[in-house]
């Protein structure tokens, strides 16, 4: 490629140069935009992904040059070493960079340094723009030159950083690339001070952090371990019909604890949307089946799948499943201390479990759904006697809130179930109270039940 002859502007030009503006297209000239995009470059097409913005300089109404910008690469390694983050750090913050898919100059329109400055007056209002279309900045920008085609001239003028050459790989499907050998320069420019130092730190400023928010969550567990829990909860009794059973029960619930494990917890929408982060490989872990005969691919459950699945399953087989799963995992209950304690479900209709929890490591330990027209207490000793079948409770304290505080459940705990217990005693237990209060100002008191010379208290 030889090199092109530099002249300066001569006037006129100089005047369009100084007086040119930059501004993100209408959604009305987006079909102008595209077609010059497609026309005149050299990709013939203006392809963008994810969140993105199209740019037009102009001079007194006439059109000279076009840039677009879209959501920046998923993964890249010499960027990503650049910054120093992972790519599980760049999914989760990626959003804050952006990529320059598009620049062109149009027909006629090749004046001397008008290339730089149209990419500067960009540069300088693209985090701006993004801020307001999508209510975050950018930090950061990457785009890709071929060199069989260009010098990468704009960008070293404009203050980018040659990184290198790419390896050569695109995008061929969801789960695989395929390598094209046409690797291009890498050319990045930080938009803030010190934005790799900024990117790769554990707290990120505010306004960078929202981005964190819109990352949708995604199956990250190896196909080892969503096997280990599939073969667990492949114990509880499939009940549905053989039609359904392209999805099987055991792979769909591993599904949805996997899910609820990653924070999936608004419904059957946000299910499916997981769903589809699956690899080939999760879904043959999860015992998924072709669904059609000409079709060697799985595909994953879409919403309707996911309809009625909970509300039909055996609550406590499902149950003895996952905590036969954790003891695989996670061993022996080592907990002396047990905590027991109701949470009102999100997005439901005055639903209520009741679960309890090691106090110590956190385990859970089951759980139990309040029975219609009554409350939690019921459930917490249904929990414990269940619990009490699985682990022994003896020697060890349930520790309860005040609404526990009774004679019925404290009998359960200490006479039928050999533990000790730590009841809450609040003021508006007014005569329970003063009796607590007048034994504590007196004399020390056994946790058990009675008092120093045997008596029940």
């Amino acid at each position: 490629m030889s090199k092109p002859k530099f002249r300066r502007p001569e006037a006129c030009e100089q005047k369009i140069l100084e007086h040119l503006t930059v501004r993100p297209i209408t959604p009305q000239e987006r079909r102008r935009f595209d077609a010059l995009m497609i026309e005149h470059h050299y990709l013939n097409s203006n392809a963008l992904v994810g969140e993105q913005l199209c740019y037009v300089a102009s001079y007194r109404g006439q059109w000279l040059a076009l840039s677009s910008w879209c959501a920046a690469a998923r993964y890249l390694k010499g960027r990503d070493q650049f910054i120093g983050w992972s790519p599980a750090h760049c999914r989760r913050i990626g959003q804050v960079l952006a990529n320059n898919a598009r620049f062109l100059i149009l027909p006629g329109q090749h004046l001397p340094n008008l290339a730089s400055r149209v990419m500067k007056l960009v540069l300088q209002r693209l985090s701006g723009d993004w801020q307001e279309r999508y209510k975050h900045p950018i930090v950061l920008v990457e785009t890709f030159v071929d060199p069989e085609q260009f010098r990468g001239t704009t960008y070293q003028c404009s203050g980018w950083t040659q990184l290198g050459l790419t390896q050569g790989w695109a995008r061929h499907a969801k789960d695989y690339y395929i390598q094209h050998d046409q690797p291009k320069q890498l050319w990045v420019k930080s938009l803030v001070k010190n934005a790799p130092k900024k990117l790769r730190a554990a707290a990120l400023p505010p306004a960078w952090a929202v981005v964190e928010n819109k990352v949708k969550p995604r199956c990250t567990t190896k196909s080892a371990g969503l096997k280990t829990l599939t073969d667990h909860l492949a114990r509880i009794p499939e009940y549905r019909s053989s039609h359904a059973l392209g999805y099987p029960l055991a792979g769909l619930l591993t599904l949805i604890a996997v899910a609820t494990f990653c924070g999936v917890v608004r419904g059957k929408k946000d299910l499916a949307q997981f769903a589809s982060t699956l690899s080939q490989a999760q879904m043959r872990a999860l015992r998924f089946r072709r669904r059609h005969k000409h079709n060697a691919k799985l595909t994953p459950p879409g919403v309707t799948t996911f309809f009625r699945i909970l509300n039909e399953v055996d609550e406590q087989a499902l149950e003895l499943a996952l905590l036969a799963w954790q003891d695989q995992v996670l061993g022996p209950v080592q907990d002396r201390i047990i905590a027991v304690d109701g949470k009102k479900l999100r997005h439901s209709q005055g639903g209520e479990l009741v679960s309890a929890i090691g106090a110590q490591s956190g385990r859970w330990l089951g759980t139990v759904r309040t029975p219609d027209k009554t409350n939690e207490i019921i459930a917490a000793r249904t929990l414990l006697e269940r619990v009490s079948q699985r682990e022994k409770l003896s020697g060890k304290v349930v520790v309860l809130d005040a609404l526990h505080t009774n004679q019925q459940t404290a009998r359960l705990i200490v006479q039928e179930l050999g533990a000790d217990y730590l009841f809450t005693v609040k003021t508006n237990q007014e005569s329970l109270h003063k009796t607590v209060s007048g034994l504590l100002s007196a004399r020390a008191f056994s946790p058990s039940g009675s008092d120093a010379t045997g008596s029940d208290l």
